[in-house]
């Protein structure tokens, strides 16, 4: 049986905003074929390539919003309309994505469609310690594309070849000035602006443990930090004027790569701040204003290159009084990853402030292997709502790697779907137990007919749930198998016993036992099976390590684990960083011999 126009008006991604639909069906010609297939060769719509029944056009009036679009299907006709340039190429996606679900006969009526976040972006960690391929990024690319998502930024510590500091980044893989303008371009024709993104005042430990640059840190001894297993320099000083000597060099390297005016400069978790080289001018001045400073500075160095700033406000909302000061042509990024994350607090301070800021929730699949489902959902929901309350303007999905990015890019695709959903059409974000999540990823991911994979791959990322303890930024099955020395005295603490694991471990086998049915239709589909596969054996690793402790009967599986993380790394991935991220397992393995 054939879907029903609300069958179908569901399974749409975003979901427009208006449908009015007819008893009426017209099925698609060859002719409408051949345009669209013009039209996917140029990927612009301004081109308008004629078809007897098909009339592409802008018009500004429209919708009243930007980027809206609207199609009127008829049996003589099909019309699409777009208030600009851009809301004419989403009205041609919305009826590509309508002809593939409808099976090429489509029912008739009219869509009306903008979306509530102008602002629609995706930033994807390529410093801890993943750098995807060419290949890979122009895929991801293809993909947020068809989603409707029109901003791309790669977080950036030291993945960038930079002309004379190759001892930072020789081992990394690092993009060069030509792959960045080729992706930049890549862009471009898809619709999206690559955001230029260089952390510029914490996180920067990866320059600092190298000479020269340790006389630029905060502290040269080094400090404890979460992003490293052993103590490093973490921050640049503040109040050394060779530190702005630098990241102008920086700048002036990475930023004519793009042709966005935007630059994501970081500022965030400046942990060492005031504890070293900068701990008499915080004392005087206040660790605040040390900070405002700074930022103020990169601010000018940005606006000598023609550029303007994005930063993390994690610091900033340190310091309330201090956030009317911020240079008001900044954009602050509201980030935070929970599901009860203050967006609503936080929003409205930076919106009595007058300033513009994006709403920036994650994915969650950082910490976690297969990603934490639900939690993922609410915290993008969250941000939606409450980035339009206060007028976001934007919404940013972050999806990082935390401890050698171990988990596969399968399980970032739930996340990066369902903020691309939210951003376009907040209401979608109202009653959650019926966002329709496992169907949308079949349909606009897997493309698998059996309709297996979406909820496999939704299942697995709740596996988190199943040992009954919730933590932050992290679950209890990464924890074990990263961490077990430090995780394994505290299950009692938190109430967890070995039936509970067992009982994980069999939720997990169930889940993954439904992989064989799945029939996908996507080009790396064999990578999706060995990814899943992969992330399901991990996990289970983790909860065994919970249940028996580090035992050597642990070793060979551990060995075994490891060995093809290796391999899937290699499917998507360049080689800089491989080895950083497997010494977070073999570490685990030498545990066992100690």
């Amino acid at each position: 049986m054939n879907p029903s126009p609300s069958q179908l008006q569901r399974l749409l991604l975003p979901q427009p905003k208006q449908c009015e639909w007819s008893d009426s069906w017209v099925t698609l010609t060859q002719s409408h074929h051949q345009w669209l297939k013009e039209y996917q060769a140029t990927g612009n719509a301004s081109t308008r390539p004629k078809a007897p029944s098909l009339v592409a056009q802008i018009n500004p009036s429209t919708t009243s919003r930007p980027q809206g679009y609207s199609i009127h299907i008829s049996t003589s006709e099909i019309t699409l309309q777009g208030t600009d340039e851009a809301g004419l190429n989403y009205a041609l996606c919305t009826l590509k994505q309508l002809i593939s679900l409808a099976n090429n006969r489509i029912p008739c009526g009219v869509i009306t469609d903008w979306p509530d976040f102008l602002h629609r972006g995706v930033m994807l960690d390529i410093s801890r310690d993943k750098v995807p391929t060419m290949e890979t990024l122009f895929s991801i690319i293809d993909t947020l594309s068809s989603w409707k998502i029109n901003q791309f930024q790669l977080y950036t510590e030291h993945t960038f070849a930079y002309a004379g500091h190759e001892t930072v980044w020789q081992n990394a893989s690092p993009l060069t000035s030509e792959q960045i303008h080729k992706l930049d371009a890549h862009c471009l024709k898809h619709g999206i602006e690559l955001v230029a993104n260089q952390n510029s005042f914490g996180h920067m430990h990866r320059w600092l443990i190298h000479e020269p640059y340790r006389q630029l840190a905060e502290c040269p001894e080094g400090i404890e930090h979460a992003f490293s297993p052993k103590p490093e320099p973490f921050g640049l000083c503040p109040t050394n004027p060779q530190s702005l000597t630098f990241l102008d060099d920086l700048y002036t390297q990475l930023l004519p790569c793009f042709q966005s005016n935007w630059v994501n400069v970081g500022l965030d978790e400046t942990i060492d701040l005031g504890i070293g080289k900068s701990k008499q001018a915080c004392n005087e001045l206040g660790k605040g204003r040390v900070y405002l400073n700074f930022v103020k500075h990169i601010h000018k160095l940005l606006a000598k290159h023609g550029k303007q700033m994005q930063f993390w406000g994690d610091i900033i909302l340190q310091y309330p009084e201090l956030i009317r000061e911020l240079p008001k042509d900044a954009v602050v990024l509201e980030w935070g990853y929970e599901a009860d994350h203050p967006f609503d607090k936080h929003g409205s301070q930076f919106a009595k402030a007058g300033l513009d800021y994006y709403v920036c929730p994650g994915t969650s699949a950082w910490n976690s292997i297969a990603g934490r489902t639900d939690n993922a959902i609410a915290n993008l929901a969250n941000a939606a709502q409450n980035g339009l309350k206060h007028g976001a303007a934007g919404y940013l999905i972050t999806d990082w790697g935390d401890n050698g990015h171990l988990q596969p890019l399968t399980t970032s695709y739930p996340g990066w779907l369902t903020g691309a959903a939210f951003a376009w059409s907040v209401p979608s974000s109202a009653q959650l137990e019926s966002f329709p999540l496992p169907q949308l990823l079949d349909h606009h991911l897997f493309q698998d007919s059996a309709q297996i994979m979406g909820q496999l791959v939704c299942d697995l990322g709740n596996a988190y749930q199943q040992t009954g303890v919730i933590l932050a930024n992290r679950s209890l099955l990464f924890q074990l198998l990263i961490f077990p020395e430090k995780n394994l005295p505290r299950l009692s603490e938190w109430g967890v016993n070995t039936q509970a694991l067992m009982s994980t471990q069999t939720f997990i086998a169930q889940t993954l036992a439904r992989l064989g049915q799945a029939n996908m239709q996507q080009m790396d589909e064999d990578i999706i099976v060995t990814e899943i596969t992969w992330a399901a054996q991990a996990l289970t690793l983790g909860a065994q390590i919970g249940i028996s402790g580090l035992k050597q009967s642990l070793k060979a599986p551990l060995e075994d684990l490891a060995q093809k993380h290796r391999a899937q790394w290699l499917l998507r991935n360049r080689p800089g960083g491989l080895n950083e991220s497997h010494a977070r397992l073999q570490r685990v393995i030498k545990l066992l011999a100690d």
